[in-house]
């Protein structure tokens, strides 16, 4: 009987071996399809698809992904990426579409000792964000090249207003810095929140104090009302806004109002109006080749490309991590991925070329970051 029990016990263990070699990738995406930050969630979704049939097989390892919907709620962001590490042992998680939601999910991914790949702008410092990097380009990256503009254009003072949230409050704050070394005045700090359906007193406001040009740190179709109401109070001066607003649904919304508005983005929005020496051309015409096959018709937003770039980002330190003989679905594998996302060098993406250490979220640069002017629907480089 002892033999047989013996025997039974190699066997099995014998199983679970050949089981753990034969283990997947699992990657755990959380978007918001549904709410009011869904018009960035279902372009992050787009995204994905188009990673997953750019590649689905890393290191010889097939990829499983699980997607969930958190609503535009952070509560449920958080709901969803523990069931994510609980339930379906993912190795990694990339998410959301909105930054409370991005921080939301940091928090679970810190105490799990899971990697977060955030498609939302978002930074924890020290610790808190120990297990984290964002994909998106830093608000101070990005609000620096829109006030470079405004120096050069003569602008002296700028009105802002943005979300009352994470976001708005990034976007202000780079705004301030950076305007403060230009020699610019930032004349307003007005806030609304997503949901809000009119932002007539605050635009008022802003009308009021004449600023030579206006700001806004939103997102997506709710940073169309600003604009919008900015048009309707006769407001005829420069309006500047940020990559965020990058997105076909802000400007079938906004309309007419944002003809001529001035943002920076990533370099993937203008792929094609690149120099051919520029090494993200490539990677952005790939990316769009790839997303055509997944979706059926070309992207038009730049929120797609960030998922697509977090897929590139989890790929490149999957593979080095499986180099090392560390199976995927354990602990051991967790660790020794996050320790590689976060020293990833000079990786290729569409956004830019990513560059990442330990002690920082970001591993964008200059090289990420272009301007581009809305001309009849369409973004336009600046060069």
């Amino acid at each position: 009987m002892k033999t047989i029990r013996s025997l039974a016990a190699v066997a099995m263990a014998a199983g679970l071996a050949l089981n753990a070699l034969a283990a997947d990738l699992k990657v755990g995406f959380i978007t918001s399809l549904s709410g009011p930050v869904s018009s960035l969630g279902l372009p992050y979704e787009k995204g994905i698809k188009a990673a997953v049939v750019y590649k689905s097989n890393i290191g010889g390892k097939n990829v499983t992904m699980v997607q969930l919907d958190d609503a535009s709620d952070p509560s449920t962001a958080a709901r969803n990426a523990r069931k994510l590490i609980d339930e379906d042992k993912v190795d990694v998680i990339i998410g959301t579409a909105g930054s409370p939601g991005a921080l939301a999910i940091a928090a679970v991914a810190r105490e799990t000792k899971t990697p977060l790949i955030s498609i939302a702008n978002a930074n924890l410092p020290g610790e808190d964000g120990a297990w984290m990097v964002t994909v998106p380009q830093p608000a101070p990256l990005m609000v620096s090249a829109v006030v470079e503009r405004m120096k050069k254009n003569g602008i002296k003072t700028v009105g802002y207003i943005g979300f009352s949230d994470a976001w708005g409050d990034l976007v202000y704050d780079s705004l301030t810095k950076a305007a403060e070394a230009n020699g610019i005045k930032v004349l307003t700090n007005e806030r609304y929140a997503r949901g809000d359906t009119s932002v007539t007193g605050q635009v008022l406001k802003i009308v009021a104090a004449r600023p030579d040009a206006v700001l806004t740190g939103t997102s997506g179709t709710p940073g169309a009302l600003p604009y919008r109401a900015l048009a309707e109070r006769g407001y005829k001066g420069p309006i500047f806004g940020t990559h965020a607003l990058i997105n076909p649904e802000f400007v079938r919304v906004a309309g007419p109002a944002v003809e001529g508005l001035l943002a920076p983005t990533g370099p993937v929005i203008v792929a094609e109006q690149l120099p051919a020496t520029n090494p993200i051309r490539k990677v952005a015409l790939d990316f769009r080749a790839a997303y055509e096959k997944a979706n059926g018709a070309a992207p038009t937003d730049a929120f797609s490309a960030y998922s697509f770039d977090a897929w590139l980002l989890f790929a490149d330190a999957a593979q080095r991590v499986l180099a090392t003989k560390v199976e995927p679905g354990t602990p051991q594998f967790r660790l020794a991925l996050r320790d590689a996302i976060v020293s990833t060098k000079e990786l290729v993406g569409t956004h830019g070329v990513y560059n990442f250490k330990p002690d920082s979220r970001y591993g964008s640069d200059d090289r990420s970051r272009v301007m581009v002017k809305l001309e009849k629907g369409q973004w336009k480089l600046e060069h």
